[in-house]
């Protein structure tokens, strides 16, 4: 079974899914953390960087943790723009406190910069990432992102990127490009069942119905 390594990045998580050995990162976070990140996937053998999304604070160290660790990027083919402009989607938001962070967001778009990178490889719907040492499976969660993935990790363990949300508690995200979108994708992470959701930002909890008022 994999052991899975929450790495704080401010707000946002990065995480190693270690296996014997061998391990996948997912989410490189904001400048400022890269070393911090790099330091823990030292420990063990980073064979594949995933990114659950193309959203600034998820992927801005991506380019040096790559060159870095010398491991290929995956990526889902409909964040590939994203990367290269976060203001290429819309951003919506839900409530007051969607609007706030609609608003930091947007500030950061603006003033932060994604160095450039290449995805060598792009994930859909039923991948396996046993190549690479870890038991997971690549979920699409559109709605946050049109691009947005998850991983379903030994049937025991579900990666949700922003799917889903802890920044104040657990439930759908407060910003997307596709609120409909976004709700099919956290109705397919109840579906799952027994699980214990791991978000971009926020601690894990159990899963549970994610409703439409998240709560």
């Amino acid at each position: 079974m994999a052991e899975i390594e929450r790495i704080r990045c401010g707000n946002v998580n990065s995480y190693l899914i270690k296996d014997h050995g061998r391990a996948i990162l997912v989410d490189t976070g904001r400048n400022g953390f890269e070393e911090k990140i790099l330091a823990q996937c030292r420990k063990t053998s980073v064979e594949l960087i995933v990114l659950t999304h193309g959203h600034m604070e998820h992927v801005q160290n991506t380019a040096y943790l790559k060159k870095a660790l010398g491991v290929p990027v995956a990526l889902h083919r409909a964040d590939l723009k994203l990367i290269k402009d976060n203001f290429i989607e819309p951003l919506q938001y839900q409530g007051l406190l969607g609007m706030v962070i609609a608003e930091v967001s947007v500030k950061s778009f603006e003033a932060d910069r994604i160095p450039e990178f290449t995805p060598e490889i792009f994930l859909r719907e039923g991948d396996w990432l046993k190549d690479y040492g870890i038991n997971a499976r690549v979920m699409e969660l559109p709605g946050h992102t049109r691009g947005s993935v998850g991983l379903d990790i030994d049937e025991k363990d579900v990666m949700v990127g922003d799917a889903l949300m802890n920044m104040f508690y657990p439930g759908l995200s407060m910003i997307y490009c596709d609120r409909e979108e976004m709700i099919k994708s956290a109705e397919k992470i109840s579906a799952l069942g027994a699980r214990k959701v791991y978000f971009g930002h926020g601690s894990p909890v159990e899963n549970r119905a994610w409703n439409r008022t998240g709560i």
